[in-house]
């Protein structure tokens, strides 16, 4: 997402927007009928993906319905199990 203001899905534009408290970017979009946020990895947690993103890496998580679904990791996609 770099620093962008918004992305593009398809022929669909998205506004990218930081969170209040921690000013983490995110974006809320569809996708095959799905409601889905894209959030930027905090990386102040103790998680390994936040691990990855002191180290330099780009991290984001996406959740649907409140539950995180998938991470990309400087483009690679990793989905959850269910």
């Amino acid at each position: 997402m770099a620093n962008a203001d918004t992305i593009q899905l398809g022929t669909e534009c998205f506004p990218v927007r930081r969170t209040p408290k921690l000013g983490l970017r995110q974006v809320d979009f569809t996708f095959r009928d799905a409601q889905i946020r894209g959030l930027e990895q905090n990386p102040q947690t103790k998680s390994r993906w936040a691990a990855m993103a002191r180290s330099g890496k780009k991290v984001m998580q996406f959740l649907r319905g409140g539950r995180y679904v998938a991470n990309v990791v400087d483009g690679k996609v990793t989905i959850y199990d269910r």
